[in-house]
């Protein structure tokens, strides 16, 4: 696997919201956020706003609960902000999300996808022991990673992570 070096120099990557369960002949695909995770998606959304964590770009995936999550972005973010959906992060591997990155010419790029890609793309570009010490509990949804390139040492380095 290759790890992506700027540009982009910073990676937001964002699980999305809780999703409802499915209804009976529901794909997964097509569920929603519940009601808690429409209000999470717009105050995870609100709180990277407010702390100036704006993304040049903004990839999310296809599935609904991630299209859901990114909506609440792109409010909070204003309509400047351009975002794309790639039906290649529903199911993906951690391969796929980082090279979806690293094909990037934006300064600041956000991902929205699912677990546990999410949660191993984080691990990827920062490490084993960084991520398990910042996150021993897992990557909750609506979690935002904010990761920033280090030119000295080349490497990604988690620089905050936001929950609800």
């Amino acid at each position: 696997m290759t790890v992506p070096l700027p540009p982009p120099n910073r990676i937001f990557l964002l699980r999305h919201a809780e999703a409802a369960w499915a209804e009976p002949g529901q794909r997964d695909f097509d569920r929603p956020l519940n009601e808690k995770g429409y209000g999470d998606a717009e105050i995870i959304a609100d709180k990277a706003a407010d702390k100036g964590y704006r993304p040049d770009l903004l990839i999310s995936s296809t599935a609904l609960r991630c299209r859901d999550t990114a909506d609440a972005v792109h409010r909070a973010m204003g309509a400047a902000l351009e975002v794309s959906y790639i039906d290649a992060l529903y199911n993906a591997t951690v391969d796929t999300y980082v090279e979806i990155v690293d094909a990037q010419d934006n300064a600041a790029v956000m991902l929205v996808g699912h677990n546990p890609t999410i949660e191993q793309a984080l691990e990827a570009l920062i490490g084993h022991e960084a991520m398990v010490s910042a996150l021993p509990g897992g990557f909750p949804t609506a979690g935002l990673a904010v990761l920033d390139f280090n030119v000295s040492d080349g490497r990604w380095r988690l620089i905050d992570f936001l929950v609800v």
